[in-house]
């Protein structure tokens, strides 16, 4: 059997300005971290034998890590719309903060943004993720039904406020 995968389906090309700060300043400290695994590198190129060098293995591995990543974020940055603006709507719609309440009336607060700046700690949640789709253009007071494998849960939307 063989590896291949079907590539992942386009994700959305809107960010926040926050979010799109953010990968500009990773990229910026991607580029700062790689200068030095590439001294490091150099210094255990020197040691001699390459094929028993452990730390010379690891720089290498770790140089390719960070190359990829800077490959990954210096074609996705150009690509990205950054969105200023919120909506003029007491709908949700990118860039919202929604409070919803289950069927068990546990509360929970998401905020909808870009894929690239999805963070399940902080409640962030991509907008082409299930919940996200399923709480587009509500409004306060309706309720979202949202199915994820087998499970299906409703929520109730309670607030809906933009930043900024």
């Amino acid at each position: 059997m063989g590896r291949w995968r079907p590539p992942a389906p386009k994700s959305s090309a809107y960010i926040t300005p926050a979010g799109f700060a953010a990968l500009q300043a990773e990229l910026k400290g991607i580029w700062i971290r790689r200068r030095e695994v590439v001294k490091a590198l150099s210094a255990a190129a020197a040691e001699g034998d390459r094929s028993e060098n452990a730390e010379y293995i690891y720089r290498k591995k770790e140089l390719g890590g960070l190359d990829r990543r800077i490959r990954y974020l210096q074609k996705r940055l150009p690509s990205l719309n950054v969105v200023r603006q919120a909506p003029k709507s007491d709908a949700v719609f990118f860039g919202a903060t929604v409070e919803v309440c289950d069927e068990s009336e546990s509360k929970q607060v998401y905020r909808i943004v870009g894929p690239d700046e999805a963070d399940a700690k902080t409640g962030a949640i991509s907008m082409d993720s299930p919940l996200a789709r399923a709480l587009l253009k509500k409004q306060v007071g309706d309720e979202a039904v949202v199915q994820i494998g087998e499970k299906t849960t409703v929520l109730e939307v309670l607030s809906i406020r933009y930043e900024g």
